[in-house]
């Protein structure tokens, strides 16, 4: 994103009597510029908004999934062209009544999405003066309809609502499969470790982390070791594991009518990170349980 002319600094007369925050607009501001951020911040705190700031994509989507706004005001590139898509794309998603205002440096560009954008309330160019900014966000407000609810849902919400359906299906994978069945378990000796596992992966869609950066799951340390003391080795823990994800992508696979398009790819990123994860501290898991039973 483009930080030279930062945004003209104008305050509107201020209400010394407007003391109630709970009356105040909530504002999610999104951009990567950490200067342009603070200070958009501070003016328009001065201008009786409550505001909450994010930096990059996950951190605003996870404060959209877990906080009420009123407005949306987000970056378009940050720094990928079209981040600011996504954000809008979330707020839509989550709370069809929030004002969603978008920000551009290309004024060549606001006119060119202006006759197709259909998700942003409004384009705005950067820079704008402050007090041009806040009567656009009170004029939004003081118009803004409730728009027809959709029944587009978010992966996680997806997973967590069909994880009954997913785990069906991962187990008729497993019976099917020769080398695994030669252990002779019940349904719910295969499957105990499934439900814990999917609640960490659907927590890791909410609460976005970068893909490689790993996190200690209970759940798949205790599952390398009760596949040790069950008889498994480290082959058939990686084949469950892959029929895990063959699964989870089934169960998408089978909402595409509802899945969150706009969010689609990240999530499955972090699906296949989480997944990857948990598998490779299951066989440390798998592996320290037998170094202690052979000494």
């Amino acid at each position: 994103m483009q930080t030279e002319n930062p945004l003209e600094v104008h305050l509107l007369p201020s209400n010394e009597h407007d003391s109630d925050k709970t009356a105040r607009p909530r504002i999610l501001l999104v951009d990567d510029d950490e200067m342009i951020r603070e200070m958009l911040k501070e003016l328009l705190e001065m201008n009786h908004f409550l505001v909450t700031t994010a930096g990059n994509v996950p951190e605003a989507i996870h404060l959209i999934d877990t906080l009420p706004f009123d407005v949306l005001l987000s970056d378009l590139h940050m720094p990928a062209a079209g981040d600011g898509f996504t954000v809008i794309s979330a707020m839509r998603h989550k709370n069809p009544t929030a004002v969603t205002l978008l920000f551009t440096s290309f004024p060549a560009l606001k006119e060119a999405m202006d006759a197709i954008l259909l998700q942003a309330d409004e384009i705005l160019v950067k820079p704008m003066p402050v007090p041009e900014l806040v009567s656009v966000i009170h004029e939004r407000l003081n118009k803004r309809e409730t728009k027809r609810p959709t029944n587009i849902e978010r992966v996680a919400s997806i997973l967590e609502r069909d994880a009954h359906i997913t785990i069906a299906n991962w187990l008729s994978a497993v019976k099917s499969d020769k080398d695994l069945t030669n252990i002779q378990l019940s349904d719910d000796q295969r499957t105990g470790h499934l439900p814990q596992l999917i609640r960490e992966l659907v927590q890791r869609l909410r609460v976005p982390r970068s893909l490689g950066t790993n996190q200690q799951s209970e759940g798949a340390d205790l599952h390398g070791k009760v596949r040790r003391s069950q008889g498994y080795s480290i082959p058939m823990i990686i084949e469950e594991s892959r029929i895990l994800q063959v699964s989870i992508f089934n169960t998408l696979h089978n909402n595409l009518r509802s899945v969150d398009f706009s969010l689609l790819l990240i999530d499955v990123m972090a699906i296949a990170d989480e997944v990857d994860s948990q598998l490779k501290q299951t066989i440390v898991s798998f592996a320290e349980s037998a170094a202690k039973i052979a000494a």
